[in-house]
This record gives structure tokens, sequence and C-alpha cells, in this order.
């Protein structure tokens, strides 16, 4: 690692968050299928609720990414190059990333990039620990929209975007598209990509994925309207809404959805929002790509797939694509 003094930004972005949370719930909860962007999972208790869900038996993807990491990144940073300046998408604990920073050939910089400002910093503060000397540069924004990304002290310096997981899943496909082409402009010419990316399989162990039998999944969606009511001033009654989660055959996702179990009216920032019984806020999709699909997305957003790497089970895959 580099010798010079290790670095935390400020992140980027606090300022205008909430209104854009307002603006997103609003919205959402006026469209004939209410929704709310699952992007906003991830406060301080969603953050902790999914690194629960992580370590759930039924979670396969976690301990399978993982996996693939444990045996694959000298391969992976090997591919990535020296001195890069690694941006990671969504970087949450950063428990993935140091397999992927240990075996890294002097990296310029580690920018993650969270929705959730108390992980992020308290992640970076952890990993600049482990790695003393390497410039660390956490910017807490939504990565699906304009980065202001802090300068490494050397623009010639190969970025390379790291995607772990599966959040890619959360777009539709025309979105998915959308973000790798973003990215792809954010990187440059020379730039790279990590993808993660959940593949098709039994439904069976799909649902059980989504539906584990502790119910913690179940809090991780509730949490939300928790949220809402906290930061946005809502009234919603938590016991009167029920977690939903199934696979969605014709569209290849998971949907996640919050059910109402009666007829009623919330309040969010003095708006009234009703629910019929049984009507539910779609919160989440988890889009499953089989590989050739996934070579057709990425080759519309403009990228190679050049790189491979999955489990022997082909449960999930990272993609190396430049």
């Amino acid at each position: 690692m580099r010798s010079s003094t290790t670095t935390i930004s400020r992140p980027h972005g606090l300022t205008t968050w909430r209104r854009h949370f307002l603006r997103d719930v609003i919205h959402g909860l006026r469209r004939p299928q209410k929704e709310v962007p699952c992007k906003y999972f991830y406060d301080e208790r969603g953050s902790a609720l999914f690194d629960e869900i992580c370590e759930l038996d039924e979670y396969y993807l976690t301990r399978t990414e993982l996996a693939i990491l444990d045996r694959y990144a000298p391969e992976m940073a090997a591919a990535l190059g020296a001195d890069c300046a690694l941006i990671e998408f969504g970087s949450g604990s950063g428990l993935k990333t140091r397999l992927l920073l240990d075996q890294l050939q002097e990296p310029r910089a580690y920018l993650p990039i969270d929705i959730a400002d108390e992980p992020l910093e308290r992640s970076a503060r952890e990993l600049a620990g482990r790695f003393p000397g390497l410039a660390i540069l956490p910017v807490h924004a939504d990565f699906t929209g304009p980065l202001l990304i802090p300068e490494t002290g050397d623009p010639g310096a190969r970025r390379v975007v790291y995607f772990p997981g599966s959040t890619i899943g959360n777009a539709t496909p025309d979105e998915a598209v959308a973000l790798l082409r973003q990215t792809a402009d954010l990187c440059g010419r020379a730039g790279g990509l990590v993808l993660g990316a959940d593949l098709r399989k039994d439904p069976v162990v799909l649902e059980a994925a989504y539906n584990d039998r502790q119910g913690i999944t179940a809090l991780f969606n509730l949490n939300i309207l928790v949220r809402i009511n906290r930061e946005l001033g809502g009234d919603f009654a938590i016991d009167q809404f029920a977690h939903r989660a199934f696979y969605n055959t014709a569209e290849g996702r998971i949907e996640m959805h919050l059910v109402s179990r009666v007829p009623q009216t919330v309040l969010v920032a003095g708006q009234a929002v009703r629910f019929a019984r049984d009507e539910t806020i779609h919160t989440e999709n988890s889009y499953k790509y089989a590989p050739a699909r996934m070579r057709e997305m990425v080759a519309a957003a403009g990228w190679t797939l050049t790189k491979k790497w999955s489990d022997s089970n082909d449960l999930f895959a990272l993609w190396l694509l430049d």
C-alpha cells in the first residue's frame, strides 16, 4: 500500500437528502401500484438488519459471493491492475471489499459510495485502520444519480468500479442498462467494472431466501415504514402491514411488497394516503439473470464482458467488464 496519510473525506449530499426522500415517497404512494424505492431501506437500522440477513441460512447470496472472492480475488486484482482508483457502489460494511483490497497492487485510492451515511463512515474508519496509507474517500450519495467523485491525485489513474452483491437486480433491465452506461462514463475509456449478479435458479430456493424463518427479512421490509414515520412525519401503524415476497416467473424477479391488512388511511407529511385491504406497497425487485441475458445487457451499455467468476453450483457470479 502507499505510504501517504490515509484520508477520509466528508460525505457529500447530506443537505438535500430528506427532500428527495419525501418527494420519492409521496410520488410512489400516489401511483396505482403504490411503491417506495428500495434504496430507502438503508438507514442505520435497515443496514444492520441487512447484515443479519446476510448471515441467514436461507440467504445463499452473501456466503456464495464471499466464497467466490476468497478463491478468485487474486485473479480479479491482477485483471484490474496496479495503481487503480477503486470506486465501490453500495459499499455497506466493507466485508467483501477487504478481500479485494488485500490483493490489489498499490491502489491509488478507495472511494466507497453508499446511501447510508453512518454505516459508510464506520466502514471507512475500519478500513482505514486495516489499510494504513490508503486514501479512503467516502461519498454519501445515491450512485444511480449524478456523482461528484473526489480527486485522487492523478486524473490519468485507471478508475475501476466494484459493484458487488446483487444490487443491479433491483433495477429494471432498462434501468440497469442506463446505470451501466452511466458507470462507463464515470470510468472512462480505460476503466473497468466488477459486477455482481444473482443467477436464475429454482424458485423454491429464491423464495426461501426472501422469506426466512426468523422473519428478519420481514423486519427489514417493514423498517422502511418505520423510517417514513420517523423522518417524514408518517403515522403508519406498522402492525397493520405484512411482508410478502414471491418469485415473478414472467419477469424473472423476486418481488417484495408490504400488504395492508385492513382498509386504512395513513398520513405522510400531512398528506393522506388510502389503502384498501390487501393493497400493497411494492418495495423491491430483485432480477435474476441468465448468462445470455447478462451478455445482452452489458453489450447494450457499451461494455465488453471479459470474464465470469462463479461458484460450482452457478448460484451467483461476478463479471469483469472492460
